[in-house]
This record gives C-alpha cells, structure tokens and sequence, in this order.
C-alpha cells in the first residue's frame, strides 16, 4: 500500500491539521504493516501555483506530483479552512493533479474520471463550526474538495472535522480529543492474531 501524507496548514506546530493528519497515517501503518509513506508538506514546501507555460507543457513532461498521486493507494490530507474555503497551497496541489487525460476525461458522454480505487482521508480544522445555522452556506471547503475528487473518479472520501475551535480560549483540547476518537473510530487498531 502507497499512502500519501499531505499537510496544507501554515502554521507549523501550532497547526491543528497535521498531528490530527499524523495520527490517521500511523493508525493506517499499524493496518497495513508493509504501507510505504510520503509526506509532502505544502505549508512548508509549497508547490508553484501553475503558470500559462507549466500548463502548456502538460502531456510533454513528467510531473512529480501527479505521478506521486497517481501512485498513492490512500491520501491523507490535512486541511485547515482559510477564509472558508482550502488553503492556496492545497490549490496549487489540486491544480497539478488534476489534469486531462491523466487523472481525469472528456469523453462524448461527459466528463470521465480516471483516478478510481484509491480512498481519501481528509481532516480539516475550522475556527467556526458548520455545524451552526448562522453558517449555513459558508463551507467551501468540504463541497469543493468532494467535487474535485468525484470528479477525478475518488467517491471514497472520508472528512474528520476539528471544527469550532475559535469559539472558546479553552475549545481546542476537546475539539481534538473528538477529532482523535473519529479518526480512531475510522482507523481502528489491527486486532491480535488468536494462538
């Protein structure tokens, strides 16, 4: 198994996403024993937004990123909400991985995507929760990342949400706490051999 380890969060260790994103890929390393790693931290490392030359050069070179997703089994990606929507450099991410006649088709049918089988994991972290009614309509960031991935074939999306964590000075420890209960509820540990 390939798993795909994305941090998008910029603020480092103060960062809710990436020990939450942290503790999904080691529940799925003690699942699959064997599972090969790659960490890409985009707040750290950020991926150049696409250029007119980069997209027109699609088809002609290798890109890195693409093949790195195209051979993920399972991506997990921490993603914290900015301005109720993901991070820019989730973006720049999304912007390399979804490409035509790679990851995704035109076809006299319609739009055909190529990427099916693998399974995604995301975990966001939101100083607001859409779970109140005054937000109704503001999440932009759980619709969107579902349509760009239903529609590079991926319908086994999976979001833990670390949410309200902006409401209270105190919030944050039992937001995790919760957060970590989904994730091992999601992932649950690898049940002993019986002798």
């Amino acid at each position: 198994m390939n798993i795909l380890h994305i941090d998008s969060s910029i603020l480092g260790v103060n960062s809710v996403t990436r020990p939450l994103s942290a503790l999904a890929v080691r529940r799925l390393v003690a699942e699959n024993p064997g599972a090969h790693v790659q960490h890409l931290d985009l707040g750290a490392d950020p991926i150049d937004h696409l250029s007119g030359e980069q997209f027109a050069a699609r088809g002609k070179t290798v890109d890195p990123v693409l093949q790195q997703f195209k051979a993920a089994d399972v991506i997990v990606i921490g993603s914290p909400m900015y301005n109720w929507t993901i991070s820019s450099q989730l973006k720049a991410w999304i912007d390399r991985v979804a490409v035509a006649g790679e990851t995704f088709a035109y076809t006299a049918q319609g739009p055909k995507g190529l990427a099916g089988g693998k399974r995604i994991i995301v975990v966001t972290g939101r100083g607001s929760s859409m779970l109140d009614a005054r937000y109704d309509g503001y999440d932009h960031q759980e619709p969107y990342l579902r349509s760009v991935f239903r529609f590079l074939g991926i319908d086994d999306v999976t979001f833990v949400h670390a949410q309200g964590l902006a409401l209270a000075p105190d919030a944050r420890p039992e937001i995790v706490a919760k957060a970590e209960a989904e994730i091992e509820n999601l992932i649950p540990p690898p049940q002993p051999i019986a002798a």
